[in-house]
């Protein structure tokens, strides 16, 4: 029987995990995991609640590997993209409104100050020259 060649990965910030296996044909995800020993050097991990892919496309632990396989043991996600998205456009929505508040404040008060410098009496120039 041959063996699979497998591949286990798991990536943090400062380090990282990947560790190649010979497997008997008909090994799942989790076997595959628990043999590797990546979660006695990783206790963050958990499998019920971290994801895991192979080469970037969802994996059950049921799973069955294929030769040259890599299981991909991913981290939760910190923040969730879509409301990192809609604070993002809620702040330049914000920005924006106070920028064209701003430019209207400014206009208005060039105004003012046209109309008074237009009211104000003209002094001659009483200097000799």
């Amino acid at each position: 029987m041959t063996k699979l060649k497998i591949e286990v990965a798991y990536a943090l910030p400062d380090r990282y995990f990947l560790k190649t296996l010979h497997m008997e044909q008909g090994t799942t995800v989790q076997t595959a995991i628990l043999q590797s020993g990546i979660l006695h050097q990783f206790n963050d991990i958990d499998l019920r609640e971290n994801k895991i892919g192979i080469f970037s496309r969802p994996a059950k632990l049921t799973d069955v590997l294929e030769n040259g396989d890599r299981i991909e043991i991913y981290r939760p996600l910190l923040a969730d993209p879509k409301e990192i998205r809609r604070k993002r456009a809620a702040q330049q929505l914000q920005e924006q409104q106070a920028q064209k508040q701003a430019e209207k404040e400014a206009k208005k008060l060039a105004k003012q100050l046209a109309q008074q410098a237009d009211t104000q009496p003209k002094q001659e120039d009483t200097t000799n020259a």
